[in-house]
């Protein structure tokens, strides 16, 4: 039913972008055959992509991926751009009606309402090519009475949605694990989509996410694309790579820190859910341990809120591109950055390593007896923009250092 409404969807979008280029350009018979064939196959394209990635088979796979994947953001843009102009000839046509003036010059060039849009497009997703491969790190510092006085500062480090496969391979890897290693974690997790599609010769990525070895340790969950792409092949790669993996399973560190996870969603579509409440499932941990909590989705269940004090989640990816974060602010509490909660736990949101690449440092510490701690305002929290999450527990100070005070100016976020 899913890929039956997708093909219809992204059918009629296509259909949209041929009447459009059909009434600009006047193309004849010859033409407008090269550019259906060009436009079906754009269509069929990740169904294709997914049948290609078979040993032997990856270039092709992997080229498919580029122009499949790259079309469809120019696609989308243009439909968006392309239905606002739509709607301010309608209204200067409305506006003509009412005024009982001919307005039809003043849109009538049909060449424009094509090249516009594309153009635009086009411009945008090149742009946002380039402005992908720039990795950033953000941080973040939360206080808390939850960590003893003897640990200081426990550094948490946060990998999302990475998707490893046909397109996202070694080269991209290193380059995010080189900035983890910087970073020096004592605690990795994986909150999801660590594997996207076919689990093939992906040998020298294990090699390389074996190299970090954390003291604390390294924890993953399962996103959707785990499921996609095999669950048992994605679990099995996981777990080669050093991750223990948290299937509604919990583990409490060093006798101060609990750390939960749970599987994606899709569990229930592919049944294979273990049936646990996340109420259930926090509510055995030791209340007075800072509970970190791993989800692929950022989605609060009302039943487990005061159960944990910090949800890492990723998937949302701020929608992406234009118009689909209209879409991930308006179903989930925040699709990126983090959000502090009424009952004073936290919801932090990777946008993932395949749209803006980065670190995201958050540092939870030890509150003071006395004194309140200060924090930046919700926009700018909510501002952060990572694909990992850099966190540090350490004893609770009653103002911001001059070095936090810094990490704010360069739009670094703690919490003092």
């Amino acid at each position: 039913m899913f890929l039956l409404i997708f093909l219809l969807v992204y059918g009629g979008l296509h259909l949209y972008m041929f009447l459009k280029a059909k009434a600009a350009l006047g193309f004849g018979m010859k033409t407008g055959i090269f550019v259906v064939i060009f436009l079906v196959l754009m269509i069929f394209a990740p169904i294709l992509i997914r049948m290609l990635e078979k040993p032997g088979l990856e270039p092709i796979a992997r080229v498919m991926a580029y122009i499949g994947y790259t079309w469809m953001g120019i696609l989308a843009l243009f439909f968006c751009i392309s239905i606002l102009i739509d709607l301010i000839r309608f209204l200067v046509w409305l506006g003509g009606l009412i005024a009982a003036r001919n307005l039809s010059s003043i849109t009538s060039v049909t060449l424009l309402h094509f090249l516009v849009p594309f153009l635009l497009s086009l411009s945008f997703v090149i742009y946002g090519f380039f402005e992908a491969g720039d990795i950033r790190t953000e941080r973040m510092t939360i206080r808390t009475s939850k960590i003893p006085e003897g640990v200081g500062r426990l550094k948490i480090v946060q990998i999302s949605d990475i998707h490893l496969g046909v397109i996202v391979g070694e080269k991209r890897l290193k380059a995010i694990l080189d900035i983890v290693k910087k970073e020096k974690p004592d605690l990795l997790v994986s909150t999801g989509d660590l594997v996207d599609g076919e689990m093939c010769n992906l040998t020298g990525l294990v090699r390389l996410l074996r190299e970090i070895n954390p003291p604390y340790g390294k924890y993953a969950v399962t996103g959707n694309h785990e499921f996609y792409a095999g669950l048992d092949r994605a679990l099995a790669f996981t777990e080669d790579a050093g991750f223990t993996v948290l299937r509604s399973d919990a583990s409490t560190v060093s006798g101060f820190l609990n750390i939960a996870g749970v599987d994606d969603g899709e569990t229930k579509r592919f049944g294979v859910s273990k049936g646990i409440s996340e109420r259930e499932l926090l509510s055995g941990l030791p209340q007075e341990n800072f509970t970190l909590f791993l989800k692929h989705r950022p989605v609060l269940d009302k039943e487990a809120l005061g159960l944990f004090d910090l949800q890492l989640s990723g998937h949302a990816h701020k929608g992406q591109i234009f118009p689909f974060g209209l879409i991930t602010k308006a179903i989930y509490p925040t699709d990126d950055g983090c959000l502090k909660l009424e009952n004073g736990s936290y919801l932090c949101v990777s946008r993932g390593a395949r749209l803006r690449r980065g670190s995201y440092p958050t540092t939870l510490g030890r509150r003071a007896t006395s004194g309140s701690p200060t924090y930046p305002s919700n926009k700018h929290v909510k501002e952060a923009q990572a694909s990992a999450l850099v966190g540090s527990l350490a004893r609770q100070r009653n103002s911001c250092s001059s070095d936090d005070a810094n990490l704010l100016r360069t739009g670094h976020f703690r919490l003092c």
